[in-house]
């Protein structure tokens, strides 16, 4: 049969047009070539294919491009493009940059769900469910419930002005659903979460050095301490670090939330333990005795604990040091043993006989308390008060 036998105009076209076009190398409809760009008019960019094709990226599309594409789509610059009509009215191929990108970036995040490697963006809106991530050129959708506890939405203000608040700020996430022919791609924060909070406890761990102060935040109170988030890595504040008064729960003085300042007292990078501190960051009132107390001065006081030796009492103020009454101080007759003359809880008036703040030592007596030797400091404390 002879080629001849095949009308023209019939739209079949010759079947051996596809081994020209092939050999040719000229674009197809549907595919994303790369290009250089020759030039810019008005509402028109010339790009180059090579193989003696030239297309153009009208205005409909130039005009929603922002400043980055714009640097991108430059003179001389090589870029990729969709070939998104092989002739328009004017007999033009008429390209795609916006199309190639997304393109480009939906292969990305089918690769970003295979591999499941965390992905830094930012949030860029909202809906009633959740927020908007940009992922180069497509927007991806990060449910409430996939946000990480400390940006769902709890319901206790309106959820638009919860998210609102969210735009802008950096997110890390991962891929969990990509659908393009839908157009639907789903990120997790709370998926990546885990994986961030190590790599950044790792290198903050690497970073950090005892002595350091950081301000970090309460995020779990238990009866022996409070965790304290500082920048990725929790710490543990035992509750004798938590102050230089008395504490029996850190609750009595910390809540959830709360933003403090605490110094590092260990790093154990083996297991990833942090000790901290908030009291080495407050006066340590054993400094401050001098000027509160003085040698043979009445007080108050409060017998905690009772031993062979003695008897342990603590000062009625805020800090509550405790101080040492010798089994010597407890009476002007010979005593057996503490329990003689003071019991646990009871409250007895007792002198100051001994201040030594480099050894955090505090000397006590009670059968000093009625002493001559002190009947002239007596009275001036008097006459003073």
């Amino acid at each position: 049969m002879s080629d001849n036998n095949f009308e023209e105009g019939n739209g079949a076209g010759h079947p051996m047009d596809f081994l020209l076009a092939e050999e040719l190398n000229l674009p197809k409809a549907g595919e994303i070539r790369k290009g250089q760009v020759v030039k810019h008019t008005d509402n028109v960019i010339l790009v180059d294919l090579g193989a003696k094709s030239e297309g153009i990226i009208i205005g409909d599309e130039l005009a929603a491009l922002d400043d980055n594409a714009r640097e991108e789509l430059a003179v001389g610059n090589e870029v990729s493009v969709y070939i998104a009509d092989l002739e328009d009215e004017n007999g033009n191929l008429v390209l795609s940059y916006t199309k190639a990108t997304e393109e480009r970036d939906w292969d990305l995040a089918a690769e970003l769900l295979n591999s499941q490697a965390v992905y830094e963006t930012k949030i860029i809106g909202h809906n009633r469910g959740g927020v908007l991530a940009k992922m180069g050129h497509i927007r991806g959708f990060i449910p409430n419930s996939q946000l990480s506890r400390e940006r769902q939405s709890r319901q206790r203000e309106g959820a638009d002005k919860h998210f609102q608040r969210l735009v802008g700020q950096p997110v890390s996430a991962k891929i969990i659903e990509v659908d393009r022919k839908r157009n639907r791609l789903i990120m997790s924060e709370r998926a990546a979460e885990q994986e961030v909070r190590a790599a950044k406890r790792e290198a903050l761990l690497g970073q950090l050095k005892v002595g350091d102060v950081c301000t970090g935040r309460v995020v779990n109170l238990a009866n022996f301490g409070a965790f304290v988030d500082i920048g990725g890595i929790e710490g543990l504040v035992h509750l004798s670090e938590l102050s230089w008064k008395r504490t029996n729960n850190p609750s009595e003085i910390l809540k959830v939330n709360d933003e403090v300042q605490v110094s590092v007292l260990n790093i154990d990078t083996e297991k990833n333990r942090l000790a901290l501190s908030i009291k080495r960051l407050q006066p340590d009132p054993w400094t401050l005795l001098d000027e509160q107390y003085r040698v043979g001065q009445l007080v108050e006081v409060t017998v905690t604990k009772i031993t062979k030796f003695g008897a342990f009492a603590r000062l009625n103020d805020e800090y509550g040091l405790v101080g040492l009454i010798h089994i010597s101080e407890m009476s002007e007759d010979r005593v057996e043993h503490p329990q003689e003359i003071v019991k646990p809880s009871q409250k007895v008036m007792v002198r100051i006989i001994r201040i030594d703040t480099k050894q955090r030592q505090l000397g006590l007596s009670l059968k000093q308390v009625s002493s001559d030797k002190f009947i002239e400091a007596d009275m001036e404390m008097l006459s003073a008060s």
